[in-house]
């Protein structure tokens, strides 16, 4: 196969990346397990998140909750999506390895994703940690999308692996960077926050690159199908960063504490300004097809 000089400038831009986000690793990079005082007790009065984050925040059942109550569920609502992080993190490993199967040691881009999994592997060991220390429980996804998730992380390739990770990582990222700034929230989690947002910066620059080089050559037809791919596996990680199970847990009424959640507009609304820049980058890439939309919609991203 020939090699175009557009086809050159690409490997160059590729591994130029790789060796900034490889720099940067070295020099940004913290350990969560010396970092954090885990054995420090928790504050009493402290959310989990920021209060605007939670499902229920400005319903009537919010005003009808006690402080108490609004503090637990806050925290329950961060060990969901901290549960749904570990989750999908631990399909992302699986994916770059087998992205990187028998590649070249010698490129950067190599190096990088084995940096990559191993930072992975400590946001993962840290979410863990952040949930026994709340003493809250797991919260894993619907058996449907775990079972989902299985032939997922073994089939998905290019593009359908990259822009669906952008999904998930830039709407924890948005979260994120609220909770670190939150005087409000639990010194522990804005800690926690504060070491997910710097790490997860550079994964979803290499998730982007990796996104555009994937659909470098890709005709309308496979964008369409990536699209819609994309857009499925992205409604099943936002979906699963809320669980019901919370409520009853805290000993709110469920049912209840679901119809006025579903029909929180305000939170709808944070949801969708989280991902506005990432809806931008999709379309760029030709991933934000009118079918794809439903979808968006459906998950309150658009």
């Amino acid at each position: 196969m020939s090699v175009t000089p557009s086809t050159r400038d690409s490997a160059a831009d590729r591994h130029d990346t790789a060796e900034r986000l490889l720099r940067s690793s070295a020099e940004l990079s913290l350990d969560p397990m010396t970092e954090i005082d885990w054995d420090a007790p928790l504050e009493d009065g402290k959310y989990g998140m920021s209060p605007e984050w939670c499902s229920l925040y400005g319903t009537r059942y919010w005003a009808e909750m006690t402080e108490d109550q609004r503090v637990a569920l806050t925290r329950h609502e961060t060990a969901t999506v901290a549960s749904t992080g570990i989750w999908f993190e631990m399909i992302l490993q699986q994916m770059i390895l087998r992205d990187f199967y028998a590649a070249n040691p010698a490129d950067p881009s190599f190096r990088w994703a084995l940096t990559e999994i191993a930072d992975e592997c400590r946001h993962s060991n840290m979410f863990a940690r952040m949930i026994e220390a709340m003493g809250t429980p797991l919260y894993l996804p619907k058996r449907w999308i775990l079972a989902l998730g299985r032939l997922y992380k073994s089939t998905a390739t290019g593009e359908g692996a990259y822009a669906a990770v952008l999904v998930a990582e830039e709407v924890l990222d948005v979260m994120q960077r609220d909770w670190m700034r939150d005087e409000r929230v639990l010194p522990m989690l804005r800690t926690v926050a504060n070491i997910h947002v710097i790490e997860e910066s550079r994964h979803m620059k290499f998730a982007r690159e990796e996104t555009r080089e994937a659909l470098r050559d890709a005709g309308p037809i496979r964008r369409r199908l990536s699209a819609l791919y994309v857009a499925l596996v992205a409604f099943a990680v936002v979906d699963s960063m809320w669980n019901a199970q919370v409520y009853a847990n805290i000993g709110l009424d469920r049912r209840r504490a679901v119809r006025e959640a579903k029909a929180n507009e305000a939170r709808k609304a944070l949801l969708r300004s989280s991902v506005a820049g990432l809806m931008e980058f999709l379309n760029s890439c030709g991933l934000l097809t009118r079918p794809a939309m439903r979808i968006y919609r459906a998950a309150n991203l658009i």
